[in-house]
């Protein structure tokens, strides 16, 4: 039975000491999508609109089901590829980086992409059910038991997150297609929701049938700017509804929003709205025609004297505004690298030709290459903090990815202190995360791991421990699977991790 989407989209910069909304959403006929920024002194807010205004020409395009994954997958690769460009480009921006949640609905079909910690949810029937996974440091530790659902709410690296979009190839959405029912709501929200409301408060509002998408929306930020959220907070609510009956003007909210001066996108064509918010997204703005000024009649000793005026207003201007960037410069602070070590600066990460805007104020004993990929090279590109105090909770932050928070036994002991795995990768080299999607084995050494990868097909033993039958198991990705998998599926690259003694 056909359907359309009635829907809304808000957001607020929330209570903390944020200056600017990091968070872009964008809700339209057949697209909603919401962006999260980020990206120490790179702008956040441009990563997250400049993804938007890439993705916005998806809405008002006929897409068939079969096919509307793909053609998803391809424009979020695309987007994340114009962010690359963007920051070779403008090197003030190395280093941002977003979250993205895509819904583009393709008559009773929806197909979802997901990278980040930003969530999307469906209410049917009464039931609320979350319909991304995060990519976060927390959802690991929840994936592998070491903390509940519960801990996970509170947890101090709870903002901490493993995959976003920063222009690399390898930052891939997870990506699947879902029916919709006459009924269903959807809500798509920024974590500035979910890190202060709880899930249950969430499904009682998303649940009151007798109110709008906007007043449930609208609601939802409420109950979030109560709960005290210090984080941006956005949220999309829309509501599967017979056809006719849906929304059809477009909304833009947060950074997006405030780029452009207005909170809803004028009539426009799908391929006039892309290029206009791309466009407001990168920095470029609008050619506009100079205005043409009738010549004034006056003296030229009044020229000469009102000239004069106007360079000392310059330079007074000039000398005010330098002595006050100065100032505001020395209360910033970021952490970076320095010697090879993690550090906390003070001042900005530019300089100004010969003259350094930042001096290090400390030096941690945490070690920059002893980081996992991602944070290493945010490290690199440098991470800024609201103070002083924030820069040292990131740097506790990056230590706790070192040695982990201690988690607690089933006997109620707590668990052992630096618990990173040492992963022997099929080509010999090692590093400290499992890579996704491979067979990750348990071994006792180094030694163990690196005989088990070179002999090639691994023992029957191993085998039948992994429940995978005979076959071979090491080597590339792509070794046919055992006898009974599904017709065209290939075993993933098999890994050995060796864990510290003590680990829980």
């Amino acid at each position: 039975m056909p359907v359309a989407l009635r829907y809304a989209a808000r957001s607020n910069v929330g209570l903390g000491s944020k200056s600017r909304n990091e968070d872009s959403a964008y809700a339209g006929p057949e697209l909603l999508v919401l962006c999260d920024g980020m990206g120490g002194h790179a702008a956040g807010d441009v990563a997250s609109s400049l993804v938007v205004g890439e993705l916005v020409h998806l809405d008002g395009e006929a897409h068939g089901a079969d096919d509307s994954l793909d053609i998803l997958e391809r424009a979020i690769e695309e987007a994340n590829s114009r962010l690359a460009d963007v920051m070779e480009v403008y090197p003030d921006s190395d280093g941002m980086g977003t979250t993205c949640i895509a819904m583009m609905r393709a008559g009773t079909k929806l197909a979802v992409a997901n990278i980040g910690d930003s969530r999307a949810y469906l209410l049917r029937g009464g039931r609320l059910t979350q319909i991304t996974k995060d990519h976060s440091f927390v959802q690991q530790l929840l994936d592998e038991e070491r903390i509940n659902a519960d801990e996970a709410l509170h947890h101090p690296q709870r903002s901490l997150v493993t995959r976003v979009l920063t222009g690399r190839p390898e930052d891939q959405p997870d990506l699947s297609l879902r029916e919709l029912h006459r009924g269903d709501r959807l809500m798509i929200c920024s974590d500035g929701l979910t890190d202060y409301v709880s899930t249950d408060t969430v499904a009682e509002i998303l649940g009151e049938a007798d109110r709008t998408p906007g007043e449930i929306a609208e609601s939802l930020i409420q109950t979030a700017l109560r709960a005290s959220t210090r984080d941006n907070v956005t949220v999309i609510v829309a509501e599967a509804v017979p056809a006719g009956d849906g929304t059809t003007k477009p909304q833009v909210v947060g950074a997006a929003s405030e780029r452009r001066g207005v909170q809803r996108v004028s009539a426009l064509t799908p391929a006039e709205k892309a290029a206009e918010l791309s466009r407001e997204a990168s920095g470029v703005p609008a050619a506009v025609e100079p205005p043409v000024l009738a010549e004034e009649q006056t003296s030229r000793l009044a020229r000469v004297l009102r000239g004069s005026l106007v360079a000392l207003s310059v330079v007074a201007v000039l000398a005010v505004a330098v002595w006050g960037g100065w100032t505001w410069s020395q209360q910033q602070y970021y952490v970076g690298e320095q010697d090879g070590q993690v550090a906390i600066f003070r001042g900005l990460s530019q300089d100004l030709g010969p003259i350094p805007l930042s001096t290090v104020e400390e030096e941690s004993d945490v070690a920059v290459d002893a980081l996992p990929a991602y944070y290493r090279d945010q490290v690199r590109r440098t991470l800024s903090a609201d103070d002083r105090a924030g820069a040292d909770r990131i740097v506790a932050d990056l230590r706790d990815l070192l040695t982990g928070p201690e988690p607690t036994r089933a006997d109620g002991r707590p668990g052992a202190q630096g618990c990173t795995p040492l992963v022997l990768l099929p080509d010999g080299s090692t590093t400290t995360a499992v890579p996704a999607d491979v067979e990750a084995v348990t071994v006792a050494s180094v030694e163990e791991g690196r005989e088990e990868l070179a002999s090639g097909p691994l023992t029957e033993a191993l085998l039948d421990r992994l429940g995978l039958g005979a076959g071979t198991l090491g080597g590339a990705a792509g070794t046919p699977a055992p006898t009974g998998a599904p017709t065209g599926a290939t075993r993933p690259t098999t890994v050995a991790v060796v864990w510290p003694e003590d680990c829980p």
